[in-house]
């Protein structure tokens, strides 16, 4: 528009076009803010995003401490194992008690016939 009230109309016509273009995308986003399902669906997503992350984070933490705990089972079974090797007399208690337990269950079995 020129200072002496006489302007381009086909200038004004554009100016009030791209106006009404960017007050319709200002609406928009200002619709879109102010949706309380919007947001309250924005609010879960962003909710679900950290508790997976949350529950990945502890799922490995959790992982790693149960592999270094079966480690220390392992060694712990191993040692002992050893030391079960070195002593016999274990062994020989549970085969007698085995042995034992035959040979009960043999008279018993003898008795109900």
């Amino acid at each position: 528009m020129t200072g002496n009230g006489t302007g381009d109309v086909a200038a004004l016509r554009e100016e009030i076009r791209r106006t009404r273009v960017e007050l319709g995308e200002t609406m928009e986003l200002l619709a879109a803010r102010a949706d309380p399902k919007a947001l309250v669906r924005h609010s879960a997503e962003a909710a679900k995003a950290r508790m997976r992350e949350q529950a990945s984070l502890t799922a490995a933490r959790v992982r790693g401490r149960a592999a270094e705990r079966a480690r220390l089972v392992r060694a712990q079974a191993y040692e002992k194992g050893e030391a079960v090797g070195r002593n016999p007399l274990p062994w020989a208690a549970v085969a007698a008690g085995a042995l034992v337990a035959v040979v009960v269950l043999a008279i018993v079995r003898g008795r109900r016939r």
